[in-house]
Parts: structure tokens; C-alpha cells; sequence
């Protein structure tokens, strides 16, 4: 195993296409095509499906892939301070669910640090690729929760994923609304009151399983439901459609403007939110403090 062939297969996964990453490695195609084939027979597993539609990366691939990127990774970085002398920056990456605290605390975190020595990344999306990012080193820290519905499901995947997940905080369920919503003034509202009104709900893409669901009580019969990709949209439709959706009732107005509220739900449920890390890895100076800042957060609004 080489690191010319580990850059052969991520170069190959970054674009899907053989052809296409022949021509960005300025390599012949059947050359690269020989560099992948002696690596899947010296490693002893298949990294690529081909089809005429391109090449998709195999489970196991999407593994190896992970362990190879951060090789490649670190090559660069001794390459760039002992070969080509230049002062890289330092990086944080971090996934999650749609939560605007979460959001407020990298905002934070960027403020403090400055962009001038560190390189940031937020990555706001599936409950699946929240996971994915962390076990394949994209980010180092990811934001989501579990509870006693999905909490079997995600423990064994994080398990399987050599990943930690560690509380921050538990909360209730709130309904979020648009402030001028027919509900907004009552003190707390019980699911039925809610059948008439659209419910969103964050679309999880191939992973669409209830165990993934961004909000909870994901298996209710909604009698009206909508699903969108992004939180603009969904707060859009709270004010064109008087729709709803179900969060932990932490909201930041600096984020998402004054027009909306979190009203509580008439129920017992309890949501869990935490953050994964991987297994066994300390955090660094930028995670820990990423972290400080969402417990400051909590603790002023809780």
C-alpha cells in the first residue's frame, strides 16, 4: 500500500468517476484502474462498485476511505511545514442537527479564534451523515440526540462506528412556531391540538428511517406533513402555512430572528442532546472550547 494509491481512491470517491479522476491525477485511466485493483487485492476488499453510471464506493470502502483521508491528511500537513515551509492552519470541523444553539456556539467560537490562523468548517445536515462525518474524520465533533425511542438504534451504530457519545443536556419537547400561530400564546399545547396544523419535519434522505428522525415523536400519524432540507424553508413555512415542528425548546433569537417562539408540549418525552466524538481520541483545544461555548449557551437559556 502506497500513498500515491491512497490519493488514487479518494480522488476516485470525490468524483465518482474513473475517467473524470484519471483526468485530475493526470494519470491514464487503465493505469488507474491497475493502482485500485492491486489495492483492493492487497488490502482484500472491494472499495468500488462499477456500473456505466460511474463508480460508487462500497461500505467498506466508505471505511478505509475515512482511515485514508486522514492519512492523506497529515502527509499534507508535514508537507506543507518541513517541505514547502508554509505556515498551515490550524482546522475544526464540526456536524450537526439543526439546532440554532449549536450554530451560535461555532459562531462564537470563530469570534474568538479569527479566521487568520484557523480553518473552519459547519456542516448543518442528516442525522446519518452527522455520524458519518465524525467516524470518517470530517469533523471532530458531532451535535445530536438520542432518546428512549431511537436510543437502541444509534448506540449500536455509534458502536459499530468506534464512536462516544457524551450527554451535554436533556430537555423536554417544544413546539416551534411562528409567534403570530393560532397556539403561540398557550402555556402548553397537546399533541391533537396540533392535527390541524402542517407539521415539518427535516428530510433524511436514503436514511429515512423514524430511528433518524431530527425531531421526536417521529411515528405520530400526522394528519398534515412536510418535509424540507433546510431551517430558512422551514421557518418560511411557519409563517406562509402556520406549520410547526417539534425541537428541545432552546432557540437562539440572534439566529433565527424574534418572530418565532418554543411553546412546551404536553408530554413526558425526553430528548438527550450530546455530542460524538471518536472513540478512544482527545478532543482539541478548538473542540473543547466549541463545547465551553454550547454549555454557556445552555446555561443562560435553561
Amino acid at each position: 500500500m502506497t500513498l500515491t494509491q491512497l490519493k488514487y481512491v479518494i480522488a476516485i470517491a470525490d468524483s465518482n468517476s474513473m475517467n473524470e479522476a484519471a483526468r485530475m491525477l493526470f494519470i491514464a485511466q487503465p493505469s488507474l484502474s491497475q493502482a485500485v485493483k492491486d489495492l483492493e487485492e492487497e488490502i482484500g476488499i472491494t472499495l468500488f462498485n462499477r456500473s456505466n453510471r460511474g463508480v460508487k464506493v462500497t461500505p467498506e470502502g466508505e471505511e478505509f476511505l475515512g482511515y485514508a483521508r486522514q492519512v492523506a491528511e497529515q502527509y499534507r500537513l508535514i508537507e506543507d511545514r518541513y517541505i514547502e515551509k508554509k505556515n498551515s492552519k490550524k482546522r475544526f470541523s464540526v456536524s450537526m442537527q439543526h439546532y440554532t444553539f449549536a450554530v451560535k456556539a461555532f459562531v462564537e467560537l470563530v469570534k474568538q479564534f479569527g479566521m487568520d490562523e484557523y480553518e473552519f468548517a459547519v456542516h448543518e445536515t442528516k442525522t446519518y451523515e452527522v455520524i458519518e462525518n465524525v467516524k470518517n474524520f470530517k469533523s471532530e465533533i458531532g451535535i445530536l440526540y438520542i432518546n428512549d425511542f431511537n436510543r437502541t438504534v444509534l448506540t449500536k451504530l455509534f458502536q459499530e462506528s468506534e464512536l462516544e457519545f457524551h450527554e451535554l443536556l436533556k430537555c423536554g419537547i417544544y413546539v416551534y412556531m411562528w409567534k403570530e400561530h393560532p397556539l403561540a400564546r398557550q402555556e402548553e399545547i397537546g399533541l391533537e391540538e396540533l392535527d390541524e396544523y402542517p407539521c415539518l419535519s427535516f428530510e433524511q434522505g436514503e436514511n429515512n428511517s423514524f430511528y433518524f428522525a431530527e425531531e421526536v415523536l417521529s411515528t405520530y400519524a400526522y394528519k398534515r406533513l412536510i418535509k424540507a432540507n433546510d431551517r430558512a424553508t422551514l421557518l418560511n413555512l411557519m409563517v406562509g402555512l402556520n406549520a410547526y415542528t417539534l425541537c428541545s425548546g432552546i432557540i437562539c433569537e440572534n439566529l433565527n430572528g424574534s418572530d418565532f417562539c418554543a411553546v412546551k408540549l404536553k408530554s413526558e418525552e425526553i430528548m438527550t442532546i450530546g455530542y460524538l466524538k471518536r472513540k478512544g481520541a482527545a478532543l482539541s483545544p478548538l473542540g473543547q472550547k466549541y463545547l465551553e461555548e454550547i454549555k454557556k449557551f445552555r446555561e443562560s437559556v435553561l
